[in-house]
């Protein structure tokens, strides 16, 4: 049956355009799909294995640098941008950061593994790596915003540049020997508890949620997001905004990159090939829109872990995780549909 309406009115958006247009909405759902994960990995595999504190704090630890990534980039393609570079940026800030802990530290065999004397060195390599990862990010934004050339190209660029150029550094291998001291202190340490590496993703990803929900900061980005020229208009220094926030991608890489190497303690060159996707995965699965103006964080926290929680599933029911990346692939798909779907209801072009 057909919906009257009056001559000259134009009908709304339906009810069922209007709930899916609805940022809320969006969260509940991909909330759901996490719990039902959950949920199905707890009946179906033997009991006290799933959903068991050890479990459950390996998934914490193995989202935890994604989630910090993909805070990030939250802000990132909210404001209508993309940053490819961003495990690239990862590989050399953790290579620079290693070289320079294991220069620095040549010297000091002897030294007690909680002395000051081997702490210094520590400290400078890993702010070091996350001023190196901020500096790529300012690189990136430079580009972007002076050269006007796609972000999608500039970034791919400079991440075959960044990762060839940490590949030639350390030919192609592994930095290992990174002090112990940083590994027992902060990798494998805890406070209360809980990891150190599951504490800085929640700080961190706390800090940028305040920032983009309650700050003009997060209010700019929406609405460069949403139309950069109306944003120029309103007196918005757009380029000046997107250098920060490419910058702030990444310092967060940099930082990912130092979580990596405590936990390890080893710099790889080739274990963060496809982190970008990743992240960027995560938040468009948590509701931000590809098309910039619409996201929040509390969709990138469930979308970033995600991932983990079917990678653990997969290896409790002894199937190859390589799943993952085809049950995250399907998500992403129907993800997309959705938004675009939410667009067109909504005359959002």
């Amino acid at each position: 049956m057909s919906t009257i309406t009056s001559p000259g009115v134009e009908a709304g958006p339906s009810l069922t355009a209007r709930l899916l247009a609805s940022q809320r909405f969006s969260n509940l759902t991909i909330f759901g799909l996490l719990v039902a994960i959950i949920v199905f990995f707890t009946v179906v595999t033997p009991s006290g294995t799933f959903f068991s504190n050890y479990n459950l704090t390996s998934i914490a630890l193995a989202g935890s640098q994604l989630l910090i990534l993909s805070a990030g980039v939250t802000f990132l393609l909210i404001a209508a941008g993309l940053d490819l570079s961003v495990g690239a940026v990862v590989v050399f800030s953790s290579v620079l950061a290693a070289k320079l802990m294991l220069g620095l530290t040549s010297g000091l065999a002897g030294t007690a593994q909680g002395g000051a004397e081997l702490w210094l060195p520590i400290l400078a390599g890993v702010g070091a790596g996350v001023v190196t990862g901020a500096a790529w990010g300012l690189v990136n934004g430079m580009l972007v915003v002076k050269s006007k050339i796609p972000s999608f190209i500039v970034t791919l660029a400079t991440s075959t540049i960044i990762l060839g150029l940490a590949q030639v550094w350390t030919g192609g291998m592994n930095v290992s020997g990174v002090p112990q001291a940083l590994t027992d202190a902060f990798g494998m340490g805890t406070l209360l508890g809980v990891p150190w590496p599951v504490v800085t993703a929640a700080a961190v990803t706390g800090l940028l949620w305040v920032v983009l929900a309650r700050t003009r900061f997060g209010l700019r980005t929406y609405a460069i997001g949403a139309n950069p020229e109306a944003a120029r208009r309103a007196g918005i220094n757009v380029d000046r905004h997107l250098l920060a926030i490419y910058c702030m991608v990444g310092l967060l890489a940099g930082l990912v990159g130092m979580i990596d190497i405590s936990r390890f303690s080893t710099a790889s060159v080739s274990g963060y090939a496809n982190i970008a996707l990743q992240s960027i995965t995560a938040v468009i699965i948590g509701g931000t829109s590809l098309w910039g103006g619409r996201g929040k964080m509390s969709g990138t926290v469930v979308g970033a872990f995600i991932p983990a929680t079917l990678t653990s599933g997969f290896v409790i029911m002894n199937l190859q995780p390589f799943w993952q990346n085809v049950a995250v692939g399907c998500v992403l798909i129907f993800a997309v549909f959705v938004d675009q779907y939410r667009r067109r209801a909504m005359n959002v072009t």
